[in-house]
């Protein structure tokens, strides 16, 4: 995916002088299409007339447009940065591939992806500057990106951390966790909430911005500042639905499928293939369900009587915890945290992230609500340890065991 070391950019303009360019966004620019097809070649995205000068001055318009700088990086950098794409990849899934490394004197990490959709040179900078310019201690910063043929980079910060599916299950010891004590889930789930609600809400983006990557891998745990001395939870790869085109508008005369991870995805986004805000909160409570659990969202294990393989999902598992009353949801919340927590919270936790996940999308609930409910939850857990004399000021680590 990564071989190709075409520098030509996608991103066009019309010939215009740099005055009118940093003065204004409303003088008519040109798009490139991303066929739908997996074929492509350089003339679905240029006419052989308009190449040449395409090249020369598209990141340089891009660059001045925007209201920050630095945030578009020129593709030399991206290539530098990363030895040509030769160093070694930080992660690689088939929608994706990431390297570690340093630009400008920043760690960072870079993520490559590939384009989706139509897209205009003013919708580009308007939302790449206002999402370099989103502040939230949940979330991993956008510093910049880069395009080239069919493909973005874009350029986040690097946090150091695990992602959440690594502290939840530990491979090489599945009886340790960094996640030991309620309190940590809970503040893991607050931070998140918050996290959640302010892109939805107040990112600056538009009213119906939405995440689309929520998913336990894609959620780092950091130890938060020296002062705290706990862990803090960010969303990782914000922005990323906005700028690969992966957000279909009102006006879209097509709709085509995105990518999705199984266990994530809601009943209508595996239908249609379109995303929402709903979505989100249905990954929402999926990530939650993991994080009382412990468990996978969604695995397939071997019955020993048959052979055939079973399928267990941490939805339906949570549903009959629930179902069952009584002692049903103590004895699905994850064992390691030896029933040392406080069961009223945590039932109602388990309904909260029910209702996320609800079929019916227009029955679950906002992230305004549920970061209220979250943080309520909150609260009422710092209460029940400090009642019992527990510790809810304690020190930290995720580094390797």
């Amino acid at each position: 995916m990564c071989r190709s070391k075409r520098s030509t950019d996608v991103v066009s303009s019309n010939r215009r002088n740099s005055r009118s360019s940093r003065s204004s966004f409303k003088s008519k620019s040109s798009s490139v299409t991303v066929p739908s097809s997996g074929n492509l070649t350089s003339n679905d995205f240029f006419s052989k007339s308009s190449a040449d000068s395409v090249a020369s001055t598209s990141l340089t318009t891009l660059r001045e447009s925007l209201v920050e700088k630095p945030h578009i990086y020129d593709f030399s950098e991206i290539r530098s940065a990363t030895n040509n794409f030769l160093s070694d990849k930080f992660s690689s899934s088939s929608s994706s591939t990431s390297w570690r490394s340093s630009i400008r004197g920043k760690e960072v990490i870079i993520f490559q992806r590939k384009l989706r959709r139509v897209l205009e040179l003013e919708q580009l900078c308007e939302k790449l500057s206002v999402i370099c310019r989103s502040h939230h201690s949940s979330i991993i910063k956008l510093l910049g990106a880069s395009v080239s043929g069919s493909y973005i980079y874009l350029v986040y910060e690097y946090v150091s951390g695990a992602n959440l599916s690594d502290c939840l299950r530990n491979k090489k010891n599945p009886g340790f966790t960094v996640l030991s004590s309620w309190l940590l889930r809970m503040q893991v789930a607050a931070d998140l909430a918050h996290g959640l609600d302010y892109i939805h809400h107040f990112s600056g983006l538009n009213s119906n911005v939405i995440h689309n990557h929520i998913k336990c891998s894609s959620i780092i745990v950091s130890e938060g500042d020296s002062d705290s001395g706990t862990l803090c939870a960010k969303f990782c790869h914000f922005g990323t639905a906005e700028l690969c085109g992966e957000v279909m508008g009102k006006n879209d005369s097509k709709v085509r499928k995105i990518e999705g991870t199984r266990g994530y995805m809601s009943p209508e986004f595996q239908l249609s293939g379109v995303a929402s805000q709903k979505s989100d909160v249905y990954a929402f409570g999926v990530v939650i369900l993991e994080l009382l659990s412990g468990d996978e969202a969604l695995r397939f294990v071997v019955d020993e009587g048959s052979g055939v393989y079973r399928r267990i999902s941490v939805i339906e598992r949570a549903g009959e915890a629930a179902a069952a009353g009584g002692g049903g949801v103590r004895r699905w919340v994850d064992k390691r945290l030896r029933d040392s927590y406080p069961v009223e919270v945590a039932e109602n936790m388990v309904l909260l992230g029910l209702q996320c996940v609800d079929e019916d999308p227009e029955k679950r609930p906002d992230m305004r609500h549920v970061t209220g409910l979250v943080s309520k939850l909150y609260l009422e857990s710092k209460t029940w340890a400090e009642s019992i004399s527990l510790p809810t000021d304690f020190s930290v680590s995720i580094a390797p065991r």
